[in-house]
């Protein structure tokens, strides 16, 4: 089965890194606005068609409904003047469809341990990137691999957050001392592992559409970078309501208070990849220590 599912996984690792590359960036801006949107569409189908085809599981009405999302999002820049309105509800609909896990009734679920709606989520956030940083044309420093100083002030901003989260976890009483218990030779493995899994996907996906996007934007709309960062840090924070028992209103202040330390790294830098160190940082210690799951 995993040998039947490469293809689908190689080809959405390939789109999914295709906007690190400057020339690639710079190549897809230069194409007609419609024809871009309309390559984003179909490359939004072919891990899906390539996962479905080689499972028996290929079901028309989910290829639909998946192009439908990604013409909305590839479309929206295509179609539409980038003013503040279109910004939200183009976000309003990358959120949407995030916290719906929509994705999970359109792939096809071969088994438990092989999840294969990250496929769709990966889809959606190259979709989604490449439409904001080559349809629209916001430069929100983006990234994969963090520089020198961008490694340097996220960790600054990860202990300089460290005391506070944990004062604040604790009058909020959501942060429980629960270190995850494996062997000690895979532990190096593991912080290696989850630290790049988040880096590269959690962490670069909130970090590029909350502080690279939204943050920017209302940065400039309000004219003043203390504005931007507490607005979306609220809005950072709200995002986290469903996790858990919805709503989870210790959490989301939590993730809101990390907000503006993550904001402030992007402010720092004009670039996500040093809120996106700190955010795997956080999200990493998180889970390793006070989480314990394995």
């Amino acid at each position: 089965m995993v040998i039947a599912l490469l293809p689908a996984f190689l080809a959405e690792i390939a789109l999914y890194l295709l906007p690190a590359f400057d020339g690639v960036r710079a190549s897809l801006a230069a194409l007609p606005r419609v024809v871009l949107a309309l390559l984003l569409t179909a490359a939004a189908i072919v891990p899906y068609t390539l996962a479905a085809t080689s499972l028996g599981a290929f079901h028309m009405a989910s290829l639909l409904a998946i192009a439908g999302l990604a013409a909305a999002v590839a479309f929206c820049y295509a179609l539409l003047k980038p003013r503040l309105p279109v910004d939200l509800l183009f976000l309003a609909l990358i959120a949407a469809v995030f916290l719906s896990r929509v994705f999970r009734d359109l792939y096809p679920a071969p088994s438990h341990d092989l999840p294969l709606e990250i496929l769709g989520r990966l889809a959606w956030i190259h979709t989604g990137v490449i439409a904001v940083l080559c349809l629209r044309g916001l430069d929100a420093g983006f990234g994969f691999v963090p520089r020198a100083r961008e490694w340097r002030i996220g960790l600054l901003y990860t202990v300089a957050f460290v005391p506070v989260g944990l004062l604040l976890g604790y009058f909020l009483r959501i942060a429980h001392w629960h270190p995850l218990m494996t062997p000690s030779w895979r532990l190096p493995l593991l912080i290696l592992g989850r630290f790049l899994g988040v880096l590269w996907v959690l962490a670069l996906t909130e970090e590029f559409f909350v502080r690279g996007f939204l943050q920017q934007i209302l940065a400039r709309s309000l004219r003043s970078d203390v504005a931007g960062i507490a607005v979306a840090s609220v809005v950072f924070g709200a995002l986290h309501l469903p996790f858990g028992t919805f709503p989870n209103w210790r959490f989301a202040i939590l993730a809101a208070v990390a907000g503006v330390f993550y904001g402030a790294a992007f402010a720092k830098t004009r670039g996500i990849r040093a809120p996106m160190v700190m955010h795997a940082l956080v999200v990493t210690t998180w889970q390793l220590l006070f989480n314990g799951r394995g």
